[in-house]
Order: C-alpha cells, then structure tokens, then sequence
C-alpha cells in the first residue's frame, strides 16, 4: 500500500475528530430552539402511497411492483387520491382542462313535445273529381267544340255536336207516339188510351237513359221535329286532361272522348317513415311549400294513411288535400311537405347532441360541480322539439339536472379507461386473496426447504445418485 496516500486521509480524520466537540453540540442546539431557522423550515409532507405501477404510454398496463413495461420503459407510480373513482365511472377533470376541452351544458327541461316530419310529396288530380265523357249511342262528330288538351270548360258548356242514326230514329218513334197518344185520348175506351201512352212513356225514357237532355226532348215535343244532332255538354267544370275525339270521327257507344280534372283541390302524396308513422292521424293538419313559391305556404289536411308498407323503402304513403286556388299546385309538382305531429304535453327532454348511443345503451354525462361528470344509462324515445333538436327522455334523468352537451365523447373514453382499470385492479386483488398452498409465517428457506421434491419410481428424490 501507498502511505503517500493513507497520509492525506489520516490527517483528515483527526481534523474531523477535534472538531466534532463544536459541531455535535451546535445541531442539537440549532433543532432544538424553537426561534432558529431550521425549526422554521416546513416539515416533509407524509409520504404518500402508491397503490400500483402503470405504463407511461398504456394506461391499462399495470403492475404491483415498480419496473419496465412491455416497451422497455419506466414505469410510473400511481399514488393514493390519483385513481380512478370507484363505481359508476364518475371522473374528475381540472377545471382549465373543461374550459380547454370546450365543455358545455344544458339543462335538463319540460315542454310540449312533438316531432315535426319534413318530406317530398308529389301533386296528383284529385280521383274523386275526374269525369270520363263517352255516349251512350254510336255516331260521327259533326262539329267539335272543345278541341284541344288543357282547355277549361265550365258545367253546362257543350262539348261536340254528334248524328246519330239511332238517335233520329227514336225521335221519329217519340213523335209518333206522342201523335198516337193524342188521338188515342179521344177513344172510349180505357185499354187504348193507356196502351197509347205507355207506348209514349217507354219511347220518352228510352231517349232520357241515353242521357239526352230533358230540354232537347221538350223541344221535340213542342216543335214537332227531329233533331238531327245532338249537343253533349260537360258535367263539370274542369280541365280537358284527355281528348280522344276529332271532328268527323265514328264514335262508338260506351267510348271514351273526353276526360276532365276539376283542380279546385288536389292530392299530394307523400312517404314517411314507419317509425314516424304514430305521430300522424287522418284530418291532422299538413303543409306544403313550393320551390318556386319561397315562403308561401298552402294548408290542407291529412285524408288517407294507407294501411300497407313499401317492402323496400320501409316507408308508409299518405295522401293529403289542398285547396288549390290559381291553380298554384299542378300535378306532377313535386313540393316540400311539413307534417306537425301530436303534441305530448310536459314531456322532460335534453338536447340531442347530449346522448352517446351505443347501440346497447344510450349514456349522457351529468355535471356534479367541480370538474366532476357522472355517466348516466337512460332510456330515451322520439326525437322533436324545436327543429327536432331535443329528445324525449323516458327514465335516467330528473328534471333541472345539467348535461354535457359538447366533448362528451372525450368523457366516455376517459370513464371506460378509468372503469377498465378499476376492473383489472379488483382482479388483481382477488387473484392475491387466494390460497397458495405456501404458509406465509415461516421463513423462506424454510418454506423452500418444506416443498417436496419430485420423486422417481423407486421412491427416491430426483437428483439423487
């Protein structure tokens, strides 16, 4: 050994020797006076302790002892106060991280509830003012009074004029009967005058089934002659939707020559869908708007809810009835159609946006103070409100509650992270409860000395020789 070296370190200890007389005595009398600097100083804060070890990069990676995780990096302690809440997934969040996060909150509220359809309907004649024209009787047209498609006609307004052999010849019969009747009237006996008028009554009826006007055959009768043609006039007013007639044409009996559309009220169909489909009933109020019409709004009702299903767009038809005054609404239109559905009354709600649908449950976020948000399970049912925007809440919330309304996304991942490791940590403190088969209070090369070796078949302990 050196002694240039131990010199240095010799003298050193000798120094510290003599000294420690003053030194000794100056620390026990700087921590005992109260008025020193030392006893001023703060006293360490109670050590805190770790409940688990976590991965820095995966949360739901934890150990019960401090280490490396799966990609080699340390591992961080989880001390006592800093884990997740117990049940329910309730989390706490630094207030200016909710105010970073861009959290708001509504109210949870009463109103009159009801769901408002929108859908495109499409404008249709109104079948129960269509009027087909056709004759009773064959003939040529000889003259053509309305003779193009779209022409509006009123009630009374003639049509075409038409010959009809059949025709002239049955006014020929009448004219004879009649005759025949009147000279009849002068004979004694009773069986003629009646059989004269019969005659006369069954040929007058015959005319009046071929829909020929009471004035034309008053007309016969008085002047005494046949009518060659015979002037059809239409039955309503309307528009000529159909014309199938040209003048001199042959027309045969029961064919049709014209067809007329009173527009003074038409049919808007339009679809909806099934599950909307117990918000409306028949004589329920409906709108309708047009593209080219902006702001104008046209009210009619509900008048029919067909009781069958589109197979492939799973939607129900409704027809509606509108007055249709200058003839605004022409068939073939498409329009914006609005439907108000039935109204419940004090139904509680919350805004749309609020609800986190899962498929098997629908959550919202309920603010309890201080940076401190509750999942909430509830059970919800139609969408309506104002602009459809709310949804009625049928159990899970009381009214005057307050809801996340924007970054609850972000509360749902941060409450399943949280709820996910309470979980693995209740395994792994059941895991730990079980029995080992190992008693704990010996020491541990007891313990070890106490486990059985494996034996081989001659009841020797393996290894052995």
């Amino acid at each position: 050994m050196n002694l240039k070296r131990l010199i240095p370190l010799i003298i050193m200890m000798f120094i510290l020797i003599g000294s420690g007389s003053t030194i000794f005595p100056l620390l026990n009398y700087t921590q005992a006076t109260p008025g020193s600097a030392l006893a001023q100083v703060k006293t360490p804060e109670k050590k805190r302790k770790i409940l688990y070890w976590r991965a820095p990069m995966d949360p739901t990676e934890i150990y019960n002892h401090p280490g490396k995780s799966r990609m080699g990096m340390d591992l961080i302690p989880v001390y006592e106060g800093e884990a997740a809440p117990g049940a329910g997934g309730t989390i706490t969040i630094d207030p200016v991280t909710v105010q970073n996060m861009g959290i708001r909150t509504a109210a949870v509220k009463r109103i009159n509830f009801s769901h408002t359809i929108r859908t495109v309907g499409m404008v249709d004649y109104n079948e129960e003012k269509l009027y087909a024209i056709s004759l009773k009787i064959s003939g040529w047209v000889e003259k053509l009074y309305v003779n193009y498609t779209g022409k509006a006609v009123r009630k009374g307004e003639p049509l075409l004029e038409i010959y009809s052999p059949e025709l002239v010849t049955t006014e020929k019969e009448y004219l004879l009967a009649l005759k025949n009747r009147n000279i009849s009237s002068r004979s004694g006996l009773k069986s003629i005058r009646h059989g004269a008028q019969s005659l006369l009554e069954s040929t007058r009826n015959r005319l009046l089934l071929w829909d020929i006007p009471d004035a034309v055959i008053r007309n016969i009768r008085r002047t005494g002659k046949v009518q060659k043609t015979l002037i059809l006039e239409s039955p309503a007013d309307g528009i000529v939707i159909d014309k199938n007639v040209v003048e001199g044409l042959f027309i045969k009996k029961g064919q049709n020559i014209y067809r007329i559309a009173d527009l003074s009220t038409v049919w808007v169909y339009a679809t909806i869908y099934d599950y909307e489909t117990p918000w409306i009933t028949e004589e329920q109020k409906a709108k309708v708007e047009l593209s080219y019409l902006p702001g104008k709004i046209i009210v009619g009702n509900i008048s029919y809810i067909y009781p069958y299903l589109d197979k492939k767009t799973r939607s129900v038809q409704v027809r509606m009835v509108f007055p249709n005054p200058g003839l605004q609404l022409k068939p073939g239109m498409y329009a914006n159609v609005i439907l108000q559905g039935k109204v419940l009354q004090n139904a509680l709600v919350v805004p749309s946006e609020a609800v986190i649908r899962s498929g098997k449950r629908n959550i919202v976020f309920v603010v309890r103070g201080k940076g401190k948000f509750e999942p909430r399970k509830i059970k919800t049912g139609e969408e309506g409100g104002p602009e459809n925007r709310y949804v009625h809440i049928l159990s899970g919330l009381l009214e005057g509650e307050e809801v996340v309304t924007s970054a609850e996304f972000l509360l749902d991942s941060e409450s399943r992270l949280q709820e996910a490791i309470q979980k693995m940590l209740e395994e792994r403190k059941e895991k730990m409860k079980e029995p080992t088969g190992i008693n704990n209070n010996l020491p541990r090369k007891k313990q070890k000395m106490n486990m059985r070796m494996p034996t081989n078949k001659k009841g020797k302990e393996a290894g052995q020789h």
